[in-house]
């Protein structure tokens, strides 16, 4: 899933100029099924706009840092069983894990996330409810455990905001 990102900045002289044009280049698939292509993270707000650090090619987590955020669109593919992959990223990555829960990919993360469907369908699994969502539809996830289940047989791609919020 090649994104093109185009990132803008500012010269010696504070003229606006792009830094970046081209297909993003963090790309992880920490999964079979799951593609990851980080954009932009800041790690404080307010954001710095200055110096031209490639900021959305550096290694994090799941979730922000205290007080940053995190841009980032996922390709859902279609559902497999949840593998030790899987688990074990969601581990590594900073996304609290919940044992017993009613899928094994479960989890949470100290942030408010605001998503968008660009393409496909996926059900959105909470404790005790789902709700599937489609292209065109917007999330506003605040602090919930929660795990994406692609029962159908197309990718589906969501662009996530992720920024550091109180613990609920």
């Amino acid at each position: 899933m090649a994104i093109r990102r185009v990132v803008t900045g500012h010269d010696e002289n504070g003229k606006a100029i792009v830094l970046f044009d081209g297909d993003a280049p963090n790309v992880k698939r920490p999964t079979g099924a799951i593609e990851s292509t980080l954009l932009w993270v800041n790690e404080n707000t307010p954001a710095s706009n200055k110096g031209d650090t490639d900021a959305g090619n550096m290694e994090v987590g799941i979730a922000p840092g205290d007080g940053g955020a995190i841009f980032r669109i996922v390709e859902f593919g279609p559902d497999q069983d949840p593998s030790t992959e899987e688990l074990d990223y969601l581990s590594k990555a900073g996304a609290e894990q919940h044992e017993g829960a009613r899928h094994p990919g479960m989890h949470k993360t100290r942030s408010i996330d605001y998503a968008v469907v660009m393409s496909g369908e996926i059900d959105m699994l909470l404790d005790d409810t789902e709700v599937r969502v489609k292209a065109g539809d917007v999330i506003v996830q605040r602090g919930t455990i929660h795990a994406w289940a692609n029962r159908g047989s197309e990718p589906c791609t969501i662009a996530f905001i992720l920024i550091d919020a109180e613990p609920v």
